[in-house]
């Protein structure tokens, strides 16, 4: 006995699944049609976050094109040599060259354009800019994080150091207050991470991209923002109990609003290089020249 479906009943269910299909768009809300465009990334803020997002998109399309075509196989496969009877033996093939080397040759091929594709985007999102317009020097620590404004890092010595001509300011927060780190539209800045403690990971979901904070190891990008507003940011490492509470915010603001800012925390006493937490000054953290790392 063949498993065959009557063809009204064939037709009848793909209709369903259409009119099923129609009826789940019809109701997506503006909101959730730009989501459905960006594949489920965040509205991108930086000028760099648009080779992520790109290497995103065609790796949804590359994965679904592979996926219709395997489906298809499977389906062909399935309705064309399908058992018409009960007593029916299929042919045995041993092997098929043609379909070994393609099954071979295809994911290899598949693998490199991934891989240039990849490396492109890595070079764009992964610069320095020593020429930057700012500088942060982003602390993690267990379990909160500090921002050390116009504090850069000389390679040449390995060490942390103010930039040239200007003041070193920082917030800071805990894990039930979490900071928020200041940066100024359409001006590059250089961020330099560091940890005194674990292995934490530098995370805001809007700039499309993270990177690990190694403690004794430097590591650096940069970014531009591209747009004002207030973004949520996290640790995307697992640091321990209050990995949970590592949270922070980032405010995209023109360069007044930021200047003043700067100048609120010096008013307030946050100068010199912050070593972690509100306790900066009690807490053994990042070294410096200028602190010793007290």
């Amino acid at each position: 006995m063949s498993l065959q479906f009557p063809t009204r009943l064939r037709r009848s269910s793909a209709m369903g699944l259409l009119v099923v299909v129609a009826l789940v768009l019809s109701g997506c809300s503006a909101e959730t049609d730009t989501q459905l465009k960006r594949l489920a990334m965040p509205e991108a803020a930086t000028l760099e976050a648009p080779a992520v997002h790109t290497l995103w998109i065609w790796a949804w399309v590359a994965a679904m094109a592979t996926g219709v075509f395997v489906w298809g196989l499977i389906l062909f496969a399935s309705i064309r040599y399908r058992r018409r009877s009960e007593t029916e033996i299929p042919v045995q093939t041993r092997y098929n060259l043609p379909i070994e080397v393609m099954y071979t040759i295809a994911p290899v091929i598949m693998v490199l354009v991934f891989f240039v594709f990849t490396l492109r985007a890595q070079a764009d999102v992964l610069k320095d800019d020593d020429n930057a317009d700012n500088v942060v020097t982003v602390v993690g620590q267990q379990w909160s994080w500090s921002f050390n404004y116009n504090l850069g890092y000389d390679e040449k010595t390995e060490a942390y150091e103010p930039r040239e001509g200007e003041d070193v300011v920082y917030d800071v927060g805990t894990a039930a207050e979490p900071p928020t780190l200041w940066l100024v539209k359409d001006r590059s800045v250089q961020f330099n991470l560091a940890s005194p403690d674990v292995i934490h990971s530098f995370w805001v979901p809007a700039f499309l991209f993270k990177m690990d904070v190694i403690p004794g190891r430097h590591n650096s990008f940069s970014v531009t923002p591209t747009r004002e507003g207030t973004f949520q940011g996290r640790c995307a490492e697992l640091c321990g109990v209050r990995h949970t509470r590592m949270l922070f915010y980032v405010k995209v603001v023109d360069q007044q609003e930021y200047d003043d800012h700067l100048a609120s925390l010096a008013e307030r006493g946050n100068t010199g290089p912050a070593l972690g937490g509100s306790e900066v000054n009690t807490v053994s953290g990042l070294e410096t020249e200028s602190n010793g790392g007290e």
